[in-house]
C-alpha cells in the first residue's frame, strides 16, 4: 500500500491556477507541482528544521516516564508511597495522555501543530525541573502531570506533522521519530541508575538530569511558531510543506467515532500502551524482585526499549508496503505472549531473553501509529484520527498499570500480575488485525 491516498482533500485544493493540478495526483506531487513554490533553500531549511525538531521531541516523549521507572523503588521510599499509590503513579501518564492528547486538534487549528510542539517540549522541560523538588506525593504527581501534557500533545501531532511537512515519506519519517523516541526511552532506563549513583545517590538530581535534554527540544521548534496562521488556514507554508496535509480543521474531516477501523485501532494502541507502560513501571521492580541487582535491572529495560530503535524504523517502513498490517501485529502480540511466559516461569534465569522478546512485542507503538497516518486520506482525517485512537487509547490502558501494582501488593508476588500481561496479548492480537484492513475511516464514515 502507497504511503500517500490518490485523493486530494477538496477543502485544500491547490489555490494558484497557473500550475496543473488534479484531484487523482498523489499528495506529494501535488505539494510539489501545484501547491507550493519548487523546492529551494528555504524549503530545504524549513524541513531540515522541522526533521531535527522531531528527532529532539521524540527523544523526550518517554524519558520522563522510564526514568522514574528506573528509581521507582527509591522515589516510592522517598516519598513514603504504599504499592497501590506506587501504582497510581505509573497509572498517571495513560491518564495524562487521554485526558490532554484530545485537546491536542483543537489547539493545532488554532496555533498550528509546530507552536503546540513548542509549548508541549517547553511544558516537559518545566514540569522536570520542578519534579525533583517536590516535597510529597502531590507535588511531585502535578509536576510529572505538567511534563505529561507536554509529552501528551506531542505524541498527537507526531503523525500529523510527518503527513503535513512529509507526504511521500510517512512511512520512512514515523520511523525516524519512532526510532528516536525509542533510543530516549532506553537511554533514560540504561543510564539513569548509574547516573544517580555517580552524581550522590540522590534519586532527586538523577531524575532532574533529563530536563536538560528537554531544554534543547525546544529550540528547533521556535522559528516554526510563524506556521501558525497558515496551518490553521489550509494555506501553504513558508518552507513549502504541503497543503494538502495541513491539519485544518476542513469540512471533509470524518466523524472517526462512527468507524470500526477507529475503534479497533484505538483498542489496538491502548493494549500496547497498557503493555509498555506496564513494562517501563514495573519491569526493573520484577526483576530486582527475582534477585537481579538495580543497576541489571535497568540495563534489561533498556535492552527491552532499545530493541524498538531499529525495529521502530523497519516495522513502519514495511506497514507501508503491505496492504494489510495484521500479520505484523500478531507476530508482535506473539513475541510479548512469549517473554510473559518466560518471565513467569523463569524470570532472572532468562533474563535477558525474556527482555528481548519484550522489547520486540513493544514495536506495537511504531506500528499503531503508522496505522493512523494509512487509514485516513486527509490531513484533517489523521489529526481526528490520531487524536481519537490515542485518547481513547490511553483511557482503555489506564487500569493496567494501577492493577498490577494492586495484584501485586495483595498476592505478594509476581504471578498473577504476569498472567495478566500476557492474557492481554490474545485480545491485542485480535483488534491489531482488524485496524490492519486495507480501508480508510472516510469510507466508513
Amino acid at each position: 500500500m502507497p504511503d500517500e491516498p490518490k485523493t486530494l482533500d477538496p477543502a485544500v485544493r491547490p489555490a494558484r491556477t497557473t500550475a496543473p493540478a488534479t484531484t487523482t495526483a498523489p499528495t506529494g506531487a501535488a505539494a510539489t507541482a501545484g501547491d507550493s513554490p519548487a523546492p529551494g533553500r528555504t524549503h530545504r531549511w524549513t524541513l531540515g528544521l522541522v526533521t531535527v525538531g522531531l528527532v529532539l521531541a521524540a527523544l523526550n516523549l518517554r524519558p520522563a516516564i522510564t526514568s522514574l521507572g528506573a528509581l521507582l523503588e527509591e522515589v516510592s521510599a522517598g516519598l513514603h508511597m504504599s504499592g497501590t499509590v506506587a501504582g497510581v503513579l505509573t497509572s498517571v501518564p495513560p491518564l495524562c495522555f487521554a485526558v490532554f492528547g484530545i485537546t491536542a486538534p483543537r489547539l493545532a487549528r488554532r496555533f498550528g501543530p509546530a507552536a503546540v510542539v513548542c509549548a508541549g517540549m517547553a511544558a516537559i522541560f518545566t514540569g522536570l525541573v520542578l519534579r525533583p523538588f517536590a516535597g510529597g506525593t502531590v507535588g511531585f504527581l502535578a509536576a510529572s502531570a505538567l511534563a505529561l501534557m507536554g509529552i501528551a500533545v506531542s505524541n498527537v501531532l507526531m503523525p500529523v506533522i510527518v503527513k503535513r511537512y512529509f507526504p511521500d515519506r510517512v512511512g520512512s519519517m514515523t520511523g525516524l521519530y519512532s526510532m528516536a523516541l525509542a533510543l530516549g526511552t532506553s537511554l533514560a532506563a540504561a543510564v539513569t541508575v548509574p547516573m544517580t549513583d555517580a552524581l550522590g545517590g540522590d534519586w532527586r538530581v538523577g531524575l532532574g538530569v533529563w530536563a536538560a535534554v528537554a531544554a534543547l527540544a525546544v529550540l528547533p521548534w521556535i522559528p516554526l511558531v510563524r506556521d501558525r496562521d497558515r496551518a490553521a488556514t489550509g494555506g501553504a507554508s513558508t518552507g513549502g510543506a504541503a497543503t494538502a496535509t495541513a491539519p485544518a480543521g476542513t469540512t471533509a474531516a470524518p466523524r472517526v467515532s462512527r468507524s470500526r477501523t477507529a475503534w479497533a485501532l484505538a483498542c489496538f494502541f491502548g493494549l500496547q500502551a497498557t503493555g509498555a507502560y506496564i513494562t517501563m513501571g514495573w519491569m526493573p521492580q520484577i526483576f530486582r524482585d527475582a534477585g537481579v541487582p538495580a543497576s541489571t535491572a535497568g540495563l534489561l529495560l533498556a535492552v527491552t526499549m532499545v530493541m524498538g530503535v531499529p525495529l521502530a524504523f523497519v516495522i513502519p517502513r514495511l506497514a507501508t508496503r503491505m496492504k494489510n498490517q495484521g500479520p505484523i501485529a500478531v507476530a508482535l502480540g506473539l513475541c510479548g505472549l512469549t517473554g510473559y511466559t518466560g518471565l513467569f516461569l523463569a524470570p532472572a534465569a532468562g533474563a535477558w531473553v525474556w527482555a528481548l522478546l519484550l522489547g520486540v512485542s513493544n514495536c506495537s507503538f511504531p506500528l499503531a501509529l503508522t496505522m493512523i497516518g494509512m487509514r485516513s486520506r486527509t490531513g484533517a482525517g489523521v489529526v481526528r484520527l490520531s487524536a481519537f485512537a490515542q485518547s481513547v487509547g490511553y483511557l482503555i490502558s489506564i487500569p493496567g498499570p494501577l492493577l498490577v501494582g494492586m495484584l501485586y501488593q495483595h498476592s505478594g508476588g509476581w504471578g498473577l500480575p504476569i498472567a495478566l500481561m500476557g492474557g492481554l496479548m490474545v485480545p491485542q492480537m485480535i483488534v491489531g488485525t482488524l485496524a490492519g484492513r486495507d480501508r480508510t475511516v472516510e469510507d466508513e464514515c
